[in-house]
């Protein structure tokens, strides 16, 4: 069996998606020699992978933008991609009552017909300047944005995201991810009739030119040493500090960055309580799926993406990736539209008929022509992941405190989108910065920022 040396601050880096690879660039940067990084994929970046399909048209893990509250983030990318991306103005949507209405949908409601918009600001007026400290998400929205719009958009597209049941998910998550509802801005963008567009830390984002995979690509290039590809982790030794791949090798550690998803991680590692296994095993995901269309035709649109509170609908979002970049698609005069469908044993996925069900509800969601459906597409691709959202339910906290102080005390560090299980923090530069800050706390013993119990 092959073995690793051992030296002192040795560490090893499972996972070569955005935290690992933002680890090893900072390794990399540190100039420290001892380190390896292992994926068991074939290729880098993990969720914020791209791949090219047979058609030559470029599909992401989901619709992917760049924005960031990280200046470190930032310079790595300029350094990184130099001119090689495009930045946007986000052009945000949702579909509703067979219309588009610019996003935030609580910003912007008087682009609903006059009837539900005067039911809506009716119960914002009288929920304004109530407290709102429910215990679950779902009596969460209802005290805050009112019967109305709880029914019209807030409900139901956030059972179709979460795939889970409202009421089994927390409220100490939200922060910046849902707009709360300032009723004096909305009253005076209704009284001007002008668009509310510019809330949010991604009205503005970045996107590489080959897709979000071509920033991780370029980072593994330029790490001082090459990430370990096929190498699946089977097993990992607290005690003597080891790692165990499929291939029969063992890398030794006096560190170890993990970004496999806990629930997962628990049952490799020796001499995991039975406290610690049955936490990670109360954590609570989505899977994935991701549908990409190629059509054979330019687009008039200039959307970047639409979100779909819709039942019938299969997917809650549907991205124009060709807006991106023109390099998205193989030809100029083409288009790619790219939705996103989540799946959950609360609320499985017929995944065989998937990709036809998505060009109908196209079709439906005006989207696509019945023309272009029948004629125009040229490329079909599913992209499935069994981890795609860490969802924050109730006892999240509680178990992620166990499972982390455990591996903890025994110098692992658990990061990234599913190490962490955060999804408060699990957006491209936080995991980036999760990695390179478990480097400068093991190296330098700087706290860790991103990332806390």
């Amino acid at each position: 069996m092959a073995s690793f040396e051992v030296v002192d601050d040795r560490i090893v880096i499972l996972g070569a998606g955005p935290t690992g690879l933002g680890a090893a660039y900072r390794l990399t940067e540190l100039e420290h020699s001892s380190w390896d990084i292992f994926e068991r994929e074939d290729r880098v970046g993990g969720l914020a992978a791209s791949v090219r399909d047979d058609a030559g048209f470029i599909w992401d893990h989901g619709g992917h933008v760049m924005f960031s509250h990280y200046q470190y983030f930032d310079d790595l990318v300029e350094s990184v991609l130099g001119d090689d991306y495009d930045q946007h103005m986000r052009e945000a949507w949702v579909w509703i009552h067979g219309r588009h209405v610019p996003f935030p949908l609580q910003n912007n409601l008087h682009r609903l017909p006059r009837p539900v918009f005067l039911a809506a600001f009716r119960d914002l007026v009288a929920t304004s300047g109530q407290p709102t400290t429910e215990a679950n998400f779902a009596a969460h929205i209802r005290s805050s944005f009112g019967d109305e719009l709880s029914r019209q958009f807030m409900i139901p597209y956030n059972e179709k995201v979460w795939a889970h049941p409202l009421t089994t998910m927390s409220t100490d998550w939200l922060g910046d991810r849902v707009a709360s509802v300032d009723l004096n801005r909305l009253t005076k963008h209704a009284m001007a009739d002008t668009d509310d567009v510019s809330w949010g830390p991604n009205n503005r984002f970045k996107f590489p030119h080959l897709g979000t995979g071509m920033l991780y690509e370029r980072i593994a290039a330029g790490l001082s040493r090459p990430v370990r590809l096929g190498s699946s982790a089977v097993h990992v030794d607290p005690s003597a500090r080891s790692v165990s791949f499929s291939d029969g090798t063992t890398a030794h550690y006096d560190s170890l960055i993990t970004t496999l998803p806990l629930t997962e991680l628990a049952p490799l590692i020796d001499g995991v309580p039975r406290a610690v296994t049955e936490a990670a095993r109360s954590l609570s995901h989505t899977s994935g799926h991701f549908i990409g269309i190629g059509v054979d035709e330019p687009t008039s649109s200039n959307k970047c993406w639409i979100y779909y509170p819709q039942p019938e609908l299969p997917f809650y979002r549907v991205t124009y990736l060709s807006n991106y970049s023109p390099y998205m698609t193989p030809g100029r005069e083409q288009f790619s539209l790219l939705a996103e469908t989540s799946s959950s044993r609360h609320h499985p996925q017929e995944v065989e008929s998937l990709v036809e069900r998505t060009v109908g509800g196209m079709v439906e969601a005006e989207l696509l022509t019945p023309e272009q459906a029948e004629s125009k597409v040229v490329s079909k691709h599913m992209i499935s992941v069994d981890y795609s959202y860490p969802v924050p339910s109730l006892g999240r906290d509680e178990a992620l405190n166990t499972v982390q102080t455990w591996l903890m005390d025994r110098n692992i560090y658990s990061r990234g989108r599913f190490g962490a299980w955060k999804y408060e923090i699990g957006n491209t530069d936080h995991s980036v910065m999760m990695g390179v800050e478990a480097v400068d706390d093991i190296l330098q013993d700087t706290s860790e920022s991103t990332w806390s119990l």
